[in-house]
Formats: C-alpha cells, sequence, structure tokens
C-alpha cells in the first residue's frame, strides 16, 4: 500500500470523547423534562440531525429542545450546557501534532452541528491545527452520504489511498474503504496512533 498524502480524521470519539449524559445532567436542572427524557432528545436524535445536516439552525434547534423539555433560561445559556460534553484524546492529538511536523496535511471531517463546532474551536487550541474542515452541518449531508467524501475529496485534492482516513464508526470507514481510502477504524486510540504511524512512515514524535 502506497504511503498516503494525507490524513483526515473523525472528530467524537477520535480526537474528542464525548457523553451526551454529561449535557443532559447539566441541562435537567433547569427543565420540566427528567434527564433521561432530554437524553433521548439529544443523543443522536432525529432533531440533532438536523442540526448535524444543516437543515435547521443551531436556534431553531434550541428552539425545539426549550419546547420540549420546558427549559427555562435563555440559548446563551443552553449553547455551553450543550457543547461541554468533550474530553480530549491526548494521543490522537499529538499524532496530528507530529504528523503535521513531518509535513503531512491533516483534516477534520466530522457529523457535527454549529454549536458543537463553535464550543470546540473555542475550548480546545489544537482545533486550530488543521488544514481544513468537512463539517455535515456547513455540507447539508452526512456521513455516510457518498456526498460528504466527494466533498472531502475536492478539499483535500486527493483520492483513493492517498486518504488515509481515521473514523470510529464502522460504516463510515467502510464508505471511505470503498473509495480506495486507506482507513482505520478507531476501537482504541493507542491502536489508532501504532497503525498511522506505521502507514505514515512518522514513527515516533517529530520535535
Amino acid at each position: 500500500m502506497p504511503k498516503p498524502k494525507v490524513v483526515v480524521f473523525d472528530l467524537g470519539k477520535v480526537l474528542l470523547d464525548f457523553d451526551f449524559g454529561k449535557a443532559s445532567r447539566a441541562l435537567s436542572a433547569h427543565c420540566t423534562a427528567s434527564e433521561p427524557e432530554i437524553r433521548i432528545m439529544l443523543d443522536q436524535s432525529p432533531l440533532l440531525h438536523q442540526c448535524e445536516r444543516g437543515e435547521i439552525t443551531a436556534e431553531q434547534f434550541f428552539q425545539a429542545i426549550q419546547t420540549a423539555s420546558g427549559f427555562n433560561r435563555s440559548f446563551t445559556d443552553f449553547a455551553p450546557l450543550f457543547g461541554d460534553i468533550f474530553e480530549p484524546i491526548p494521543e490522537m492529538i499529538q499524532l496530528n501534532e507530529d504528523l503535521r511536523r513531518a509535513g503531512f496535511k491533516t483534516y477534520i471531517f466530522s457529523n457535527t452541528s454549529s454549536l458543537a463546532a463553535e464550543h470546540i474551536r473555542e475550548r480546545y487550541p489544537f482545533f486550530i491545527n488543521f488544514d481544513a474542515f468537512v463539517l455535515s452541518y456547513e455540507c447539508g449531508c452526512m456521513k455516510p452520504d457518498a456526498r460528504i467524501y466527494e466533498r472531502v475529496e475536492q478539499v483535500t485534492g486527493c483520492k483513493g489511498a492517498e486518504i488515509l482516513y481515521i473514523d470510529d464508526r464502522l460504516e463510515n470507514i467502510e464508505a471511505g474503504a470503498a473509495r480506495g481510502w486507506q482507513t482505520i477504524h478507531q476501537t482504541n486510540a493507542a491502536r489508532s496512533v501504532a497503525n498511522a504511524r506505521q502507514l505514515t512512515g512518522v514513527l515516533e514524535a517529530v520535535l
């Protein structure tokens, strides 16, 4: 297999772990709905996916959640409570830094909402250390839709085995592999790092 030219990272569960339970617990202090009911509204729900496809705005998403949950505060109160669900995965963030120091262009390719993206941009400095971003809410479609993979190829200027793609969801990985991309299905961060280093030839930290 040839050495890839670019490395494409998923965001959630690859660079950042997340737990919607953290948001539902924080929001429930200001809602008439129960914490389990709020979690159902947030965690991979049809409403969330509408927001992640850009079919509704962040404000419209908030209004729908507010109506359904009885949330009694403003959008500016809601946004940080909803966004504060992430924890960095340090070895993956370090991998990106090492790849960039070694001369690789790297990209983020994520099913996400503007709410989450803005929160991450404000809180996590590593987020600026990528050449470009392919985000579902800006593209109007989500992985594993072929259209958003085509967008990655347009943005990177690469196709097939020129692209190394890391994602935690098997259906997303399979869609990339079907296009000839080199792929790593992330189930363990240390294993992903080892596999990526082997495929790129960046075998240790680049100082």
